[in-house]
């Protein structure tokens, strides 16, 4: 399988950021591959394929949950053969039924190539972006 390159994950990325961004399911969901596999800090459990995610995005939904802005800094690429590893921090400012929030959040997305020769994400980590009082004390 052909290795990736640095362009090809960078366009995934953006596909995938600008899709989330727009609140975007077909298009966002189009970004993983079926297998993808979920860690949220937000849930309990790991989600094991992309199916899992789609369900609990769409109870989102349904609950009045929306972005309304993202954005990403602080990238970072690493090649790996047939596969990427993305990280950035990201800002999300969502609407929930109870208003809106911002999260600050970081964020580590494995990217491959498919059997079709498409760069889809095939992991998703999410962590809370640390504050100055989440630093350990020396």
């Amino acid at each position: 399988m052909q290795d990736l390159t640095e362009r090809e994950v960078a366009a995934a990325a953006e596909r995938l950021v600008a899709a989330f961004a727009a609140t975007d399911t077909e298009a966002y969901f189009a970004c993983f591959a079926e297998h993808a596999s979920f860690v949220f800090h937000t849930e309990p459990d790991r989600l094991d394929n992309r199916e899992d995610y789609r369900l609990l995005w769409k109870s989102w939904l349904a609950e009045g949950w929306r972005v309304l802005g993202c954005a990403s800094s602080n990238r970072r690429i690493q090649l790996a053969g047939a596969a990427a590893v993305f990280s950035h921090d990201v800002a999300t400012t969502i609407e929930t039924g109870a208003g809106r929030e911002i999260l600050n959040e970081r964020e580590t997305i494995v990217f491959a190539r498919d059997a079709d020769g498409e760069v889809l994400a095939v992991h998703e980590h999410l962590s809370p972006l640390p504050g100055p009082s989440d630093k350990a004390l020396s």
